[in-house]
């Protein structure tokens, strides 16, 4: 639980209060019979702060970003080596979950 999870709950925090203040701010409208045009410009504030916040704690806490090319150097203790159409081979796809719906006819 470092600096970065408490920024995110005080960003979650600060955009649960410009929820609850543009529903006041609903209800006050009502009461005096105004019409509602937009929340006032301390919600805006808020929000945008808040998803500020949000965000920065949603790229820093779960850790570095680590490379998905095959060939960098990251990745090289476990890549022994690959063919040379790296780019064309597909190991997640739908076909996987009718093999063994033929499998079983097979047999």
């Amino acid at each position: 639980m470092g600096l970065g999870f408490a920024v995110g709950v005080f960003g979650v925090l600060i955009l649960a209060h410009a929820a609850y203040s543009t529903i006041q701010y609903r209800a006050l409208l009502k009461i005096m019979e105004e019409e509602f045009s937009g929340p006032p410009m301390t919600v805006l504030a808020e929000v945008l702060l808040g998803l500020g916040l949000c965000m920065w704690a949603g790229l820093t806490v779960p850790g570095k970003f680590l490379s998905i090319h095959p060939d960098s150097e990251e990745n090289r203790p476990w890549i022994v080596s690959l063919p040379v159409d790296v780019d064309f081979m597909i190991f997640n796809h739908r076909g996987k979950a009718f093999s063994s719906v033929i499998d079983m006819k097979l047999k």
